[in-house]
């Protein structure tokens, strides 16, 4: 009996002990070290579910799920402005395209007819695509138009045939393909008939034509948008072969040549002016351009690319490619509604002209549903305008803002500045809130150094959008970290939409994206967050990153409980035990 009784005893004292003396662990070396209070510390009073109004969402989310991705709508195209295109496929029904000319290939015939054939345009499409359904009847023409010709436009379903497209490094749809003797480059024309056509005509043949009779003439101008016109001593020689060099520098414009003193006049050149002599001819506000300097190759396509676009360029869809691949990519863009554009497009028209080869002059029309009001909103243009921004293209894709009245004086100074980058960017905002007393701090592009930037504050910011998905999951687990860590004046738990705000140091590779931003340390690029999307992991990834240690306490009311839980289960367990060894 003395024995069990002092068993007892024994087994008391060593509980007792056990819960007053500090823990162990053996560290990376196998020493035997305490375990830290983090290591040790309970954090399932984290994750118990609350009812405070004041944890309540920001965000009045929709309530489809039909964003349920974490890039968002169509993403990419609104990060390729380029290939802009602000609505999803659904808008594109798919066409009735007459596509008899156009060669289907797949992994059965691929090689054999790129083998078989010396030029072979291959357009790698999804049938969901919508550019690609813009494309096909484009594509259809052009291959009838060609027909005859020594050339095979072809298309290849990239979404069946998966091995070709990883060979070929399709990216996106539509990818297109030049081939010659089998060596392939991409096309980098605009999705037009003319266009594609064009291109291909220079690939295959001469580079220029010999234009002979004014019946011949009237057809070139009456049938093309731009050409160029060489009035020449001879059309063969040094000159001649001067001009074609040229001519295959220049994709998207065919180039003529005549020694007939008619049809010179004809294309608005002097038949008296010494030769050689050369016009650029389009159906633009400014018609004619006549090129004054040296006739060698370089120069000859150093005019036509400055002068081959118009003065200003009406944004749509089917020349967004010959603005965005120009190898000019600054911009200036010209935003109003139809009403409104009338009283400045002429004076747009005029500053154009003081830069041309050097700046894109684009108008967009704001009240234009297909087009112009998803860009507008792109850019973060509200209201009727006129306003015109400067955007860099999509290298940097800053952009910057005329903040006075539409003049040719004042047009000319920005644009002067925009060359020189003397401007400062303009970033999307929101209005700052009223009041921003919830545990999550709400912020915009006009807060952002306030909030994010604060030094004194470690900052856990999330990026998201209203449509995702993925954002509505993590809101609740969000605001509850928040309110769990309201009494830490150190820390603060923010959010910003994405979609609305801008900030050059809130980059996002989708939604949701968390940055954390260290005090002390704003400077440097923020921590990309990817511990798990639970209460706990953000507390413990603010707990080992925070410049600023922290304290969590746990409520009163979960500490009790847990405690009085503790003790309980132990005793009972353990009396017990020892009941049963008795």
């Amino acid at each position: 009996m003395a024995t069990r009784l002092l068993l007892l005893f024994s087994f008391v004292t060593l509980l007792i002990l056990s819960s007053i003396s500090p823990s162990f662990s053996k560290d990376q070396n196998g020493k035997t070290k305490p375990v830290s209070e983090d290591d040790d510390e309970d954090l399932r009073f984290l994750e118990e579910a609350h009812d405070d109004h004041n944890a309540a969402s920001h965000l009045q989310y929709p309530d489809s799920d039909q964003f349920d991705n974490e890039d968002g709508p169509d993403d990419e195209d609104f990060e390729n402005f380029g290939d802009f295109d602000g609505s999803d496929a659904d808008q594109y029904k798919q066409p009735v395209v007459d596509e008899k000319d156009v060669v289907v290939l797949m992994e059965g015939n691929f090689s054999d007819v790129i083998e078989k054939n010396k030029f072979v345009m291959v357009e790698f499409y999804a049938p969901w695509c919508g550019h690609c359904q813009a494309l096909a009847p484009e594509y259809a023409a052009a291959a009838t138009e060609l027909k005859g010709e020594n050339v095979v436009l072809a298309k290849i379903d990239a979404s069946e045939e998966n091995e070709l497209a990883q060979k070929y490094d399709v990216q996106g749809f539509p990818t297109v393909h030049f081939f010659i003797d089998g060596v392939h480059k991409p096309y980098p024309g605009q999705r037009t008939k003319d266009a594609i056509v064009t291109w291909i005509k220079k690939k295959i043949g001469p580079g220029i034509y010999n234009v002979t009779t004014l019946d011949d003439a009237e057809r070139i101008l009456t049938s093309e948008s731009k050409v160029v016109l060489g009035y020449l001593n001879s059309l063969v020689g040094p000159e001649s072969e001067e001009f074609a060099a040229a001519s295959r520098l220049e994709d998207d414009v065919n180039f003529y040549q005549t020694v007939n003193p008619d049809v010179a006049k004809l294309f608005h050149i002097d038949s008296r002016v010494k030769r050689p002599a050369l016009v650029l001819v389009k159906k633009e506000a400014e018609k004619l351009s006549y090129f004054d300097g040296q006739f060698v190759k370089s120069e000859i396509s150093k005019f036509v690319f400055a002068n081959k676009l118009p003065l200003v360029t009406n944004f749509t869809r089917e020349n967004a490619p010959s603005i965005f691949e120009s190898q000019i990519k600054k911009q200036l863009l010209l935003f109003a509604t139809s009403n409104n554009s009338v009283k400045v497009i002429s004076v747009f028209q005029e500053a154009a002209k003081l830069f041309k080869g050097k700046l894109i002059f684009v108008y967009v029309e704001m009240d234009n549903e297909d087009v112009g009001k998803p860009v507008s909103d792109y850019f973060g243009i509200t209201g009727d305008g006129p306003k015109v921004l400067a955007y860099t293209g999509n290298d940097d894709a800053k952009k910057f803002v005329l903040e006075k009245e539409v003049t040719l004086d004042n047009l000319k100074a920005f644009g002067e500045d925009f060359i020189e980058d003397k401007l400062k960017p303009f970033y999307k905002s929101d209005p700052i809130p009223e009041t921003n007393d919830g545990d999550v701090k709400i912020v915009v592009g006009n807060n952002f150094d306030e909030i994010v930037l604060d030094e004194s504050k470690d900052v856990l910011l999330e990026i998201y959008a209203p449509w995702c998905g993925h954002c509505q999951a993590l809101e609740p687990t969000y605001n509850k970290l928040a309110k769990h860590l309201r009494g830490i004046e150190s820390i603060v738990i923010a959010k910003m939409d994405g979609t609305t705000n801008e900030h050059p140091r809130a980059k996002s590779d989708g939604f949701p994206t968390i940055l954390f931003f260290p005090a002390g340390s704003k400077s440097f690029d923020p921590i990309t967050v990817d511990a798990d999307r639970t209460v706990v992991a953000f507390y413990k990834f603010l707990k080992k990153h925070a410049s600023i240690s922290f304290k969590l306490e746990k409520p009163a009311s979960t500490t009790k409980k847990t405690e009085s839980s503790g003790v309980k289960d132990a005793s009972d367990s353990s009396f017990d035990d020892v009941k049963d060894e008795l």
